[in-house]
């Protein structure tokens, strides 16, 4: 699993005093609200970077992130994704997943059947879809409980039932 969740990706600057439009890729944009911190991965390091201010304008937050102060600095994290360490992140309910957390994961049929890693998730409003992919195909699997048996991130391994016609 891993340490760091992306919240969010700067997209652009706000105004003249260092603030940041960030498109969310969470659930609840109005968790910024709850952000004391988040941090900003710079290669292999992540960095903390104190909020200062969360304000919401149409589908974006902006932040206002301590040491940028001004539109120049400001300009220099454009496209850079912010991110929350596990400890701070929202606690989900239980048989829900992080979805750095299941990117990744072996799918197998109840029967033993490799089907495929999971490589993307969907989300359709009445449930989420996830992608398996293999070498030779590709399948879109709703995730609902007469479909998604087991969940073992410690092992990284998903088990379902393959429904008629999911194939």
């Amino acid at each position: 699993m891993k340490n760091y969740l992306k919240v969010g990706q700067i997209i652009n600057t706000h105004g003249v005093k260092g603030e940041v439009k960030v498109y969310p890729l969470t659930d609840d944009v109005k968790r910024f609200n709850k952000l004391k911190f988040v941090f900003i991965k710079d290669k292999d390091a992540y960095t903390k970077v104190n909020v200062e201010g969360v304000k919401y304008f149409k589908n974006l937050v902006i932040l206002k992130l301590e040491g940028i102060n001004n539109m120049t600095e400001a300009e220099k994290y454009k496209k850079v994704y912010l991110y929350v360490d596990r400890e701070n992140a929202v606690k989900l309910e239980e048989d829900a997943y992080f979805i750095a957390d299941l990117i990744g994961l072996d799918v197998y049929t109840l029967e033993g059947e490799y089907l495929g890693k999971i490589t993307d998730v969907f989300s359709t409003g009445s449930n989420d879809v996830y992608e398996i992919k293999n070498d030779d195909n590709s399948l879109l699997i709703p995730a609902i409980k007469d479909v998604i048996k087991q969940v073992d991130l410690n092992n990284s391994i998903m088990k379902i039932n393959l429904l008629e016609g999911l194939r």
